[in-house]
C-alpha cells in the first residue's frame, strides 16, 4: 500500500476526537451515492421508455413506406417486386390508407382505416400476435355474399361498444356523385377481431381490413395508397428508402419509420439530455461536501501535515494524500451509487410499482426499464471526474502549508 494511501485511510477513519469529519465524510459518500442512483435510474427509465415506445410504433407501422406524390400508385405490383429485390429488403406489400367514420348504434368514431394484403403484408405476424379476442381475416368463400371483416383497436371497440362478431358501418368522407348531389359511400362490416397493441394512439384509431375490400369502399379498383416495406435492420431504413427513391425516381417517394417519427424521437432525445445535466448537478452538488470535508480535513491535520514535510515529504506526495482521500470517498460513494441503481431498476423490471396511464402517455404498461452500460460507465466517470475535481484547491492549500507556520505555537 502507497504512503500517502495509507495515512489518506487514516484521515477518513479517525478516531473519537475526529469523529465529526468521518460524519461529513459518511454525509459526501451518501450524497455522491443518492446523485449516482438516481441519474442511473432516470436514464435507465427514459431509456426504457423509448425503447418501448419504438417497439410499439414498429409493430403497427411498417419500416419503410412507399407513396407517390398526387395520388394512389396504379402499377404496384411491378413496384413490389423491384423493391423485393432491393439488398436488406425482407418483404413489401401493397396497402391502402385513409380516414372513415364508424359507426355502430348511436356511437359514432373516426378511425384510420388500413387495407392490407391477407396473405403478404409484413405486418400478419405483428396484428395475429396483438389480437386480444376474434381471429384474422378468413379466406373468402365463393358464391357466399357476406360483409367484408375488419379488425379494429380495442380502445376503438370500448368507445363503439362493441365485440366480436358485430356489424359496424363504415362511412367514407368521400362521397359517390349521384343526380342528388355527393352522397357518402357507407358499407357494413363484421368485426372479425379486437387488437391490443399497447399503444392509445393506435388501439383508439387504427383498423385493418382486407386489401379487396378497402379498394372497393374507397373507389380504388387497381390501385392503393403505398407500399409498405419490412427490412432486416431497422437502423439501416433510412439507407434503404434512399436506394428505393433512386430505384423509383419521381414521382414516388420513400419514408423511414425514423424520419416519419423526428420530432417525437428528437423531443425524447432532448429531454432525457436535460435531466441528464440535471441529475448530474446533484452530484456536483455531492461533490462540494467533498471540498468542505477535505478543507476540514487540512485544518484539524495541519500539524501533521507540517511534522511530515519537515520530515521530508515534498508538496506533491502531500497534495497525492488528500487527492487520494476525495477520491476515495468519490469511490465509495459511486460503487454505492452503481449498486443501489442496479437494486432499484431490478424491482422496478420485476414488479410493477408503477403503471403508465395510456391514455395520458403513449401506450399503458409497467414503468420501462432499459439499463445500458454505456450509461452506468458514463454516470461512474463523471463522478469520478467531479470528486477528483474537487480535491485539487483542498490538496493544494495542504501543499503549500509551511511548516513553520503550522508548529509556530505547538
Amino acid at each position: 500500500m502507497r504512503f500517502e494511501f495509507f495515512v489518506a485511510l487514516r484521515h477518513l477513519l479517525a478516531r473519537r476526537k475526529q469523529l465529526f469529519i468521518s460524519l461529513i465524510s459518511l454525509i459526501s459518500i451518501i450524497g455522491i451515492a443518492l446523485g449516482v442512483m438516481a441519474l442511473i435510474v432516470v436514464i435507465a427509465v427514459m431509456s426504457g421508455f423509448e425503447k418501448e415506445l419504438k417497439k410499439k410504433i414498429l409493430g403497427n407501422t411498417a419500416h419503410v413506406m412507399v407513396m407517390k406524390y398526387g395520388g394512389p400508385i396504379s402499377k404496384y405490383r411491378e413496384i413490389t417486386k423491384v423493391i423485393s429485390g432491393i439488398d436488406g429488403v425482407t418483404g413489401a406489400a401493397p396497402f391502402i390508407m385513409s380516414q372513415a367514420m364508424l359507426t355502430h348504434g348511436r356511437q359514432v368514431s373516426g378511425a384510420g382505416i388500413r387495407g392490407i394484403d391477407r396473405s403478404h403484408d409484413p405486418l400478419r405476424l405483428k396484428l395475429e400476435e396483438m389480437l386480444r379476442d376474434g381471429h384474422y381475416f378468413s379466406p373468402p368463400k365463393e358464391g357466399v355474399a357476406s360483409p367484408p371483416e375488419i379488425i379494429i383497436g380495442s380502445e376503438l371497440a370500448k368507445n363503439l361498444g362493441v365485440r366480436v362478431g358485430a356489424k359496424i358501418r363504415l362511412i367514407s368522407p368521400g362521397g359517390s356523385p349521384t343526380p342528388m348531389g355527393l352522397i357518402p359511400r357507407m358499407q357494413r362490416f363484421t368485426v372479425a377481431g379486437i387488437f391490443t397493441s399497447g399503444m392509445y394512439q393506435y388501439d383508439s384509431a387504427l383498423a385493418y381490413t382486407t386489401l379487396p375490400a378497402a379498394q372497393k369502399f374507397f373507389s380504388l379498383p387497381g390501385q392503393v395508397s403505398g407500399i409498405a416495406v419490412e427490412v432486416k435492420n431497422i437502423y439501416q431504413a433510412g439507407k434503404i428508402a434512399e436506394e428505393i427513391r433512386q430505384r423509383l425516381s419521381y414521382p414516388y417517394w420513400a419514408r423511414d419509420w425514423i424520419s416519419m417519427n423526428r420530432n417525437l424521437f428528437s423531443a425524447l432525445k432532448l429531454e432525457r439530455t436535460t435531466m441528464f445535466i440535471i441529475l448530474a448537478l446533484i452530484i456536483m452538488v455531492a461533490a462540494f461536501n467533498i471540498i468542505s470535508t477535505l478543507i476540514m480535513v487540512v485544518m484539524e491535520k495541519h500539524k501533521e501535515i507540517a511534522i511530515l514535510k519537515t520530515m521530508g515529504l515534498s508538496s506533491l506526495r502531500v497534495m497525492r494524500i488528500f487527492i487520494w482521500e476525495g477520491m476515495i470517498i468519490g469511490l465509495l460513494g459511486t460503487a454505492c451509487g452503481l449498486l443501489g441503481s442496479l437494486i432499484i431498476c431490478e424491482l422496478l423490471q420485476r414488479y410493477d410499482f408503477i403503471t403508465l396511464p395510456g391514455d395520458v402517455y403513449y401506450f399503458e404498461t409497467a414503468l420501462p426499464v432499459d439499463l445500458q452500460f454505456n450509461h452506468m460507465a458514463a454516470t461512474a466517470l463523471l463522478s469520478l471526474l467531479l470528486s477528483f475535481m474537487a480535491t485539487i484547491y483542498p490538496s493544494f492549500r495542504a501543499s503549500r502549508l509551511l511548516p513553520a507556520e503550522a508548529l509556530r505555537y505547538e
